[in-house]
Formats: structure tokens, sequence, C-alpha cells
């Protein structure tokens, strides 16, 4: 999967980064974009499916796929104060 470089969009997500955490950019039939950032669960027969942190599955046609990278893990959830 190629991006475009002179628009600055570039995909440097591949098959081997699954198990990674992703954003991914993919454009809606709309028109519009819409990103979708989680880990890279699977990429199979042109669909990579990416894992949100509320546990929701979500599938990305390769084709709609206009930009995407690895990211860092997601940071673990703030501490509340605690009351005394």
């Amino acid at each position: 999967m190629s991006g475009r470089i002179g628009a600055r969009l570039v995909v440097s997500v591949t098959p081997a980064d699954v198990g990674e955490r992703v954003s991914l950019r993919r454009r809606l039939p709309t028109g519009e974009y819409s990103d979708v950032v989680g880990v890279l669960e699977s990429w199979s027969g042109g669909v990579l499916e990416v894992r949100r942190r509320n546990g929701e599955l979500v599938d990305v046609p390769e084709g709609i796929v206009v930009a995407g990278k690895v990211v860092p893990p997601a940071p673990p959830p703030k501490r509340r104060p605690r009351s005394d």
C-alpha cells in the first residue's frame, strides 16, 4: 500500500505491523475523512481489523486508507486523586 507523498499523506503501515497500535485515516463514501486508532488485530483479504480502546473491532478496507502509521502505546488511565 502506498501513500500520496506530494500531499503528505503516507501509509507506512504494513501487514508486519499486526499487533501494533496504529492510526489510520480513511476516506468515507461521503468524501469525508475519519480516523481509526487502535491495535491492528489482522490484515487479511484486503481488510485491516483495528481494535479500539473501547474493545470495538473496526474493519477498514485497504482501498480507502489514505494515511496510516504505527503510534506509541496508549497512555495508562489517569489515576483519580485519593480523598483523605
